[in-house]
């Protein structure tokens, strides 16, 4: 009989995986309450400093295997655990806790961590609720060596699906070394870390798989379908020909598409259309070239601004701003503003404003930068001064009021006067756009189209502010929904807006690089998609199949009809 678990599917362009399970013991460490006598305290404490150096020396050892055409997320991750390592807040006070209770090392550290862990459940900002997988990751890695519970991953990986409660990022590089063919977890959603990583590397996965490891056996075949989010297990000889079927034509598409590269994303019937790419660091531009990106339509700079003290300094900014645009070589790019939610701190680097109830709608991107000027103002000027060396675009995230627009426009003018006082180029007509990830700025998008010179549809936030859920949050994330009538129609109304106003529109959310979406969007009127770079191709072939012409009428029904029928109506309405 045929098993199924269902979970949170990460396709990349591999949806299917096929192999014997490989079971990666790396669960939670068990952590028993022990009283250590006084004259033993400062053994204790040596315990604790030897396991994270040995602990360090792990992950520098993973750090320096990694193959140079290996995704810079992996190292990023390698490179934050290695950070937290030297985290007074988690092990100098783990320490004062051995000699304040004299309680074993193990135990102290466990407890540092449960009180960070209520610290990150406390907080709404899904890039640093992130986080606590970091946390765990790394406390779990010292555990293991304080309880010698260390457990190697079985020796030969090539071609089977690993099984896991969670996976690290040195983990998943051994994945990537090895040669698995997915990973299943039982923790993780559709931004976690694991989520992340699957889709760098182009591994299939399914995560959030509760209690998989209970119920699928070490060695057993199973196949995983990532696009369905589903593992199944005591699969019959036709079930599996029909996987094995789907996954050879995987692999004929996936060198189809590697042919159109640098084939324009023209429609069947002629519309021409932009595909860009998301990147979070320099490193990524190589895939987005590869990919045949004809621009960068978001560009993050947080990157610069974590694991530090004190905020990044404009020459700092200017040289990674400048440096970028010049390794593009004409090709635009568009620059996304400082968006780092209200905590305190964010890996270290302070704001100097106070932690917020909830950050998410609380004091963070452009209401941030606002409020702090002397925050915002360098950023305004290194932007300003890359943009000297190519094409950029400005972009402010989370506008929910015109007059932040206004303003930060205002700011930028600022900078324009100071730059030229100083007579350090730019160039004068930068475009300055925002995103529209808010519904009231979505109600309001005619009035923004009106004050920017370009609008980038967010959906990530627009869906999660939409719905009124946390798409991290395993206990609700089910219902994220991109084909919500009322998603649909805030999409709909941004893109209406931007087209009567006579202002370029782009999406540069996770729906954008998803080929189901596609026609719907097109049939909106959206020409300018920005994805992640592993999604281009595919977005490319699903574009140059539509016709655009037809899909506007059909979409017109569908939109006058959103209320009456399913949500996959809609997709299958435009299939074919």
């Amino acid at each position: 009989m045929t098993l199924a678990l269902t979970g949170i599917g990460i396709p990349t362009n591999r949806t299917v995986a096929i192999g014997s399970v490989a079971l990666l013991q790396r669960g939670p460490v068990q952590v028993v309450q022990r009283v250590v006598a006084a004259g033993d305290v400062g053994r204790e404490i040596d315990r604790l400093r030897t396991a994270v150096t040995e602990a360090g020396a792990q992950l520098l050892e993973a750090r320096r295997r990694i193959p140079p055409n290996t995704p810079a997320e992996i190292a990023e991750f390698i490179d934050a655990h290695l950070l937290m390592l030297d985290d007074r807040m988690l092990f100098a006070a783990a320490e004062d806790l051995v000699r304040a209770e004299r309680c074993a090392a193990e135990w102290a550290l466990q407890s540092r961590r449960d009180a960070l862990v209520r610290v990150f459940d406390a907080m709404e900002d899904e890039y640093l609720r992130t986080r606590k997988d970091d946390l765990d990751h790394v406390v779990n890695r010292v555990q293991q060596i304080l309880l010698q519970q260390e457990q190697e991953a079985p020796a030969d990986l090539q071609g089977r699906v690993v099984l896991a409660s969670d996976l690290t990022p040195a983990d998943t590089l051994l994945m990537r070394e090895r040669g698995v063919a997915g990973f299943v977890t039982e923790f993780g959603g559709p931004t976690s870390h694991t989520a992340i990583l699957a889709r760098s590397l182009g591994i299939p996965a399914v995560v959030g798989v509760r209690r998989a490891t209970s119920y699928l056996r070490h060695g057993e075949t199973v196949v995983l379908d990532s696009t369905a989010g589903v593992v199944l297990a005591g699969c019959d000889a036709p079930l599996l020909e029909h996987f094995r079927a789907r996954l050879e034509a995987e692999r004929s598409h996936a060198a189809a598409l590697l042919r159109l590269r640098h084939a324009p994303a023209i429609s069947a019937d002629g519309q021409h259309c932009w595909l860009m790419a998301n990147i979070e660091l320099p490193e990524d531009l190589a895939l987005a070239r590869d990919n045949g990106a004809v621009g960068v339509g978001l560009y993050r700079t947080e990157f610069l601004y974590m694991n530090r003290s004190e905020p990044p300094g404009e020459e700092e900014q200017f040289v990674a701003y400048r440096n970028v645009v010049q390794a593009l070589d004409g090709i635009p790019i568009t620059i996304r503003t400082l968006d780092l939610g209200a905590d305190k701190t964010v890996d270290g680097c302070s704001t100097g404003t106070p932690a917020a109830c909830n950050p998410a709608m609380g004091l963070r991107a452009i209401r941030l930068c606002l409020k702090e000027p002397e925050l915002f103002r360098p950023q305004l000027r290194a932007i300003l001064r890359a943009s000297a060396y190519g094409p950029v675009r400005l972009m402010l995230p989370m506008l929910t009021n015109v007059w932040e627009a206004l303003k930060s426009r205002a700011l930028i003018e600022d900078c324009m006067r100071e730059l030229r006082s100083r007579n350090v180029p730019f160039d004068e007509s930068m475009p300055v756009g925002g995103m529209i990830e808010v519904p009231a700025a979505a109600l309001a998008a005619e009035t923004f189209a009106r004050h920017l010179d370009f609008l980038s549809i967010g959906t990530n936030d627009l869906i999660q502010y939409t719905l009124a859920i946390d798409r991290i949050d395993d206990a609700v994330n089910y219902l994220y929904d991109p084909l919500h009538p009322a998603v649909l129609r805030l999409i709909h109304r941004t893109i209406a807006a931007a087209e009567r106003v006579g202002v370029p529109v782009a999406m540069c959310g996770e729906m954008a690089g998803d080929p189901r979406h596609i026609p719907l969007l097109l049939g909106m009127g959206l020409r300018e998609f920005s994805m992640q770079p592993g999604f281009l191709l595919a977005a490319k072939q699903t574009v140059r199949e539509c016709r655009v012409a037809e899909l506007g009428g059909r979409v017109r029904s569908l939109l006058e009809r959103l209320d009456e029928i399913e949500p996959e109506e809609v997709l299958a309405a435009l299939a074919g």
